[in-house]
């Protein structure tokens, strides 16, 4: 007799009829799908030249600058991998200083949390590269308070993140200085006591949508990350779509020359030092 109900479920699975538990969890790893849509506010920092400027300047700069203090994005996801890109949006900047910002943008963005894998394009000056590395490591500190976002509840968590590895696809002046002074303390006997600069960060996640993603950098929560502030900039989520009608498939990008965040980081140091050279030499011409 159980001979007999074994063949007969042999043949139903065959056909479709029976699914394995195996193959039902392989199935809803992979139908299991959402989009999350953010919008970013940025905080404008003028620095010395702010103090020089009427507030009636500082409205003009910032409407200048709406594009780039103010972004959205979307965010598609299954229970291992996500997509996050910046949405399509006309830029009101033109002219050398938007070429400049688009060099130091976040490009397109693949991640799997079960392979610890990302995958990012980059564009600088032109040229594409494919940044392949290992998800930024984050030790989040899982607190106990509560808020809502839409009909989500959603919990704290904070980190502390190295601000360089947090924003290796970015250039300042700033930033190449305080490399080129770390590089010079490196070679006394106090290299030690080096200070790294730490970006604080926090994170809202919701267990309701129980995967691993967020936006940029920031994964490894049990739930969706759907606000998270680093810096002068916070990400809000806006809208979540669960599984769409139209299936969207999550690709990682193939196109550019492949390496690391500390290759790219390198590159781009290389590249704004041999700039500023040349600008010093036109300088003394």
């Amino acid at each position: 007799m159980k001979s007999i109900l074994l063949k007969i479920g042999i043949v139903l699975l065959s056909l479709g009829f029976l699914t394995s538990s195996k193959s039902k969890e392989h199935q809803n790893v992979q139908e299991f799908q959402g989009q999350a849509y953010y919008f970013s506010k940025s905080k404008m920092d003028l620095g010395t030249w702010g103090a020089r400027m009427s507030e009636e300047q500082k409205k003009e700069v910032a409407a200048r600058l709406k594009n780039r203090l103010e972004k959205t994005y979307v965010l598609t996801f299954n229970k291992a991998e996500s997509f996050f890109k910046e949405e399509d949006k006309l830029d009101a900047m033109s002219g050398a200083t938007d070429s400049w910002g688009k060099n130091f943008v976040p490009g397109d963005q693949y991640k799997n949390v079960k392979t610890n894998a990302q995958i990012q394009n980059q564009e600088f000056y032109g040229k594409n590269f494919l940044v392949k590395d290992k998800l930024q490591p984050i030790e989040w500190k899982l607190g106990k308070e509560t808020k809502l976002i839409g009909d989500y509840t959603c919990f704290k968590a904070t980190a502390s993140i190295p601000t360089n590895e947090l924003t290796w696809y970015d250039f300042s002046w700033s930033k190449l200085r305080n490399a080129e002074k770390i590089e010079a303390d490196s070679t006394n006997v106090g290299a030690g006591n080096i200070d790294i600069a730490m970006t604080e960060v926090e994170a809202w996640y919701t267990p309701q949508i129980p995967v691993g993603h967020g936006p940029l950098e920031f994964w490894g929560l049990p739930g969706l990350i759907l606000e998270v502030s680093a810096g002068d900039t916070t990400l809000l989520c806006s809208k979540i779509v669960l599984n769409p009608k139209d299936k969207i498939e999550i690709e990682a990008p193939e196109k550019g020359k492949i390496v690391t965040k500390k290759e790219y980081q390198e590159t781009i140091t290389e590249k704004m030092k041999e700039f500023r050279s040349n600008r010093s030499g036109r300088g003394r011409g």
